[in-house]
């Protein structure tokens, strides 16, 4: 018995962490991270203070843990892929799952975005540039024409422009994310056909 009820306990300690996870980053892109307290995340959670304080001690405690939670697919991914043989399904796969990790991981984008000196302060950065390059070397033929590799690369851009640049157009964020893939598969089916042919 003592087994499941602790299961459940560190389960629901576990939801508590990402209720806080996501409120933070709400009010992060409502008022700015400078301007959110702790105090204030509390509030809306509903909690004390010593609650939110048992889970994360600063701000920066919890987005890190969100930078590194929702960050861990992506390097998942490139670990993934660089086991993979170099075939055009493979890049094609690679470019849908990332697509996928983008949309789940919406929130901190938008944070990192608007927060860049924030971003840059907490280290955030250099991780994330260390993950773009693990997706670039998993994405490109290094022996490919200069051409075809910008072509790759530009794949997972165009995946970030879905996200960002699409905002302002009309239509329903699902869409954007399926036509910001099909150009992004477009991309390294190229790359990989000029290369092979």
């Amino acid at each position: 018995m003592g087994v499941t009820m602790d299961g459940t306990k560190q389960q629901r300690r576990g939801n508590t962490r990402q209720r806080i996870q996501d409120v933070a980053l709400e009010l992060f892109a409502e008022q700015g991270y400078e301007k959110t307290s702790l105090r204030e995340i509390a509030e809306r959670l509903d909690v004390t203070k010593a609650a939110l304080y048992y889970h994360f001690k600063t701000k920066e405690e919890i987005i890190v843990s969100i930078f590194g939670d929702l960050t861990k697919p992506i390097q998942e991914l490139i670990d993934w892929g660089a086991e993979q043989p170099h075939t055009l399904e493979t890049k094609q796969e690679i470019v849908r799952r990332y697509s996928r990790h983008l949309a789940d991981a919406a929130p901190l984008f938008r944070f990192m975005q608007e927060n860049q000196a924030t971003v840059r302060e907490l280290q955030i950065g250099d991780s994330f540039k260390d993950r773009m390059r693990g997706l670039r070397d998993i994405i490109i033929d290094p022996d490919a024409p200069l051409t075809d590799q910008v072509r790759c690369i530009s794949a997972i851009f165009t995946l970030h422009a879905g996200m960002f640049l699409l905002a302002e157009v009309e239509g329903a964020p699902e869409e954007k994310r399926e036509a910001a893939l099909e150009v992004a598969i477009d991309l390294v089916t190229q790359a990989h056909e000029n290369m092979n042919r």
